[in-house]
């Protein structure tokens, strides 16, 4: 399973609580959306870091980093090649 599907599937599974039709795109802001709160995202960060064995600077919390499927993905994609 690629790292968008993962994540994906990790955001239906934890906040959107089962609601299968709610669906958003690879773009669209967790935030803008209301998927994720801030807590929702320390979840995420501590999903991140554990599935992919990545460690998840202060720094790089921020909306370009973690703001959408889109974002994560490339975010964990260039944690992993370093």
């Amino acid at each position: 399973m690629d790292i968008k599907a993962q994540v994906r599937s990790f955001i239906h599974d934890n906040f959107v609580m089962g609601a299968k039709a709610v669906q958003f795109g690879d773009q669209d802001s967790f935030m803008e959306r209301h998927l994720i709160d801030s807590t929702g995202f320390l979840e995420l960060v501590t999903y991140l870091e554990q599935t992919f064995n990545i460690r998840v600077e202060d720094a790089d919390m921020v909306p370009e980093n973690l703001d959408s499927l889109a974002a994560v993905e490339a975010y964990v994609g260039r944690k992993l090649t370093h």
